[in-house]
């Protein structure tokens, strides 16, 4: 969480580039395939979207690793608008990572809608997934038909995607006007019930 820091927009920049966003993205999806090791840890590989705007870039092991107070968080810091690229469901390394994501994603969207903030601010984007090949390449199997859309094409086609939903998006009312002093930050560590 310490990577989401609010980025400052530079004068003369569009409402869009004046937007504070965070963009949680999956290390496993749209990478290509490799061989599975026990031994030795490989560096995230993540797409290059190419935002046209600044953009708080989160690296995560699986989008089902994400929790609820996450999303709230970025909106707490006032974040217009949060995001999740995650793999294509049925090709995830963790099983169903994403299945939970999506859920998770969905309950804090309700109530995002609840609270008045808006659920269109926390969106989920999908990527294929490298398990399937990575665990063909394990065995000695085929790798399976490279998609018929390139992917490039696919992480294009999710930021501008992203970056529509992010104009229609007015700003944040917490990053506008902030969080009352009254609200607590932390829990009280004693319990005075009996």
């Amino acid at each position: 969480m310490a990577e989401m820091a609010t980025v400052q927009p530079a004068a003369g920049q569009t409402k869009a580039a004046a937007s504070v966003i965070v963009v949680f993205v999956c290390e496993n999806s749209a990478r290509p395939g490799r061989m599975p090791t026990s031994g030795k840890r490989f560096r995230p590989e993540t797409p290059n979207f190419g935002w046209p705007f600044p953009v708080q870039e989160v690296v995560v092991p699986c989008a089902g690793r994400l929790q609820p107070e996450h999303f709230l968080k970025a909106f707490e810091g006032g974040a217009d608008a949060v995001a999740v690229v995650a793999c294509e469901e049925g090709n995830c390394h963790h099983h169903e990572g994403n299945k939970r994501c999506r859920r998770r994603i969905e309950a804090v969207s309700a109530i995002l809608g609840e609270v008045g903030l808006g659920k269109e601010r926390l969106m989920l984007f999908h990527l294929p997934g490298s398990a399937v090949e990575d665990m063909a390449i394990g065995v000695g199997a085929t790798v399976p038909a490279t998609p018929i859309q390139p992917l490039g094409q696919k992480v294009a086609a999710v930021r501008d995607q992203f970056v529509a939903a992010v104009a229609a998006l007015a700003p944040s009312p917490l990053r506008t006007t902030g969080l009352s002093e009254d609200v607590p930050h932390q829990l009280e560590d004693e319990d005075d019930s009996d």
